[in-house]
């Protein structure tokens, strides 16, 4: 099993010109690989929502596309995202960092800890590119692969679980976030 960081060098050795939009455990960890105006960092009240933002964003920069940093926990508030991905085709990457817990919460096992195929999952849903890697070295001869092409594509990444880890706090006010976001997307203030 992979640690987040070493998952996370990887997507970001990888993810070219695209947005990056990270979500709770992974949130806190990406700032340290990347700190562009492409990176938002999201972190909400609605749990399980990056993957409906990152469907809007690949939607509005086809050419551009999206990868969506998800945990686990946060796919299972919303499974439905999975049959919505495969019914609106754009240019998104879903990557579900798996540990099996809700990290930011303190720790508790998720629902299904240790069962639930998200591959499965997502393949059954309708998605035709599903990729899994639960080794580092295995992940990073993927990668090129798992992201390149159109999307959707699901890839889950089996990462080791980190006990006693805080909320992550955003980097900036959300305020900020989405006008560094239009910036880099080449949008003037309004």
């Amino acid at each position: 099993m992979m640690k987040l960081c070493e998952a996370l060098e990887v997507v970001a050795l990888h993810r070219g010109q695209r947005i990056v939009v990270a979500t709770m455990s992974a949130a806190g960890e990406w700032p340290k690989w990347s700190d562009t105006p492409l990176d938002f960092i999201y972190i909400p009240s609605a749990m399980g929502q990056a993957p409906s933002l990152g469907l809007g964003l690949a939607l509005a920069q086809p050419e551009r596309g999206v990868l969506v940093l998800n945990g686990d926990g946060c796919t299972l508030m919303n499974l439905g995202c999975l049959v919505t991905l495969a019914h609106h085709p754009a240019n998104v990457f879903l990557l579900i960092v798996e540990n099996s817990l809700y990290e930011v919460t303190g720790g508790q096992p998720t629902a299904g800890a240790g069962r639930v195929d998200f591959a499965a999952l997502a393949k059954a849903a309708g998605i035709e590119r599903v990729y899994r890697f639960d080794r580092a070295d295995a992940w990073r001869g993927g990668a090129a692969e798992a992201l390149s092409g159109p999307g959707p594509v699901v890839v889950s990444l089996q990462v080791e679980g980190r006990i006693g880890q805080k909320t992550p706090k955003a980097p900036r006010p959300m305020s900020e976030q989405i006008a560094r976001l239009r910036g880099g997307l080449g949008f003037t203030p309004s």
